[in-house]
């Protein structure tokens, strides 16, 4: 395993959207492996709804008949916010290249990362359509049929948006979050 794909985010619900990037991930032939990586919290954001080791949980047990996805519980360890260099750097301590996965909706924040420059040496890539986002031809494009946001589905969250794995526990959680 030298080539991976990391698909680092909140994960705040992990959704069918999460599900479709996978698969497409691993239909990719230069792709080993991917690395799923919940933050602890996402350094753009002030807090998380689900607990960091809940979100963590789920997709252990959305992914864990999948092969070649390995959970990583990298950045909920380190309890903090977690530049994407900082887990850049610990995979390649491990594997020899490293594609990195995001959505069309991070490319206008995408230079205001920690240390942009140099994470861009580091890895190359991937972005993940969304919301009809034009993607520049200087990333490759991972087309991705389900367009779903956490965010919506936070405020309706919806069966049918939800891996059946863990649907009525992750529904379960933010309804009662919702009525407080």
């Amino acid at each position: 395993m030298k080539t991976i794909a990391l698909f680092g985010g909140s994960f705040d619900p992990p959704h069918k959207g999460h599900e479709a990037i996978v698969k497409e991930l691993l239909a990719l032939k230069y792709i080993n492996k991917v690395v799923v990586m919940p933050t602890y919290l996402n350094p753009f954001k002030s807090n998380s709804f689900a607990p960091s080791t809940m979100r963590l949980k789920w997709l252990k047990n959305i992914f864990a008949l999948f092969k070649n996805v390995e959970i990583s519980s990298f950045e909920v360890d380190l309890e903090k916010k977690v530049p994407s260099i900082q887990s850049v750097q610990y995979l390649l301590k491990s594997y020899k290249k490293v594609y990195l996965v995001i959505g069309a909706d991070n490319l206008t924040s995408l230079s205001k990362w920690t240390d942009y420059d140099e994470l861009n040496k580091l890895v190359t890539f991937i972005v993940a359509s969304r919301d009809n986002i034009e993607v520049p031809n200087t990333f490759l494009k991972l087309h991705v049929e389900e367009d779903i946001s956490s965010t919506d589905l936070r405020k309706k969250i919806t069966k049918e948006n939800l891996s059946e794995i863990c649907s009525d526990e992750i529904i379960k959680f933010y309804k009662e979050k919702n009525e407080h």
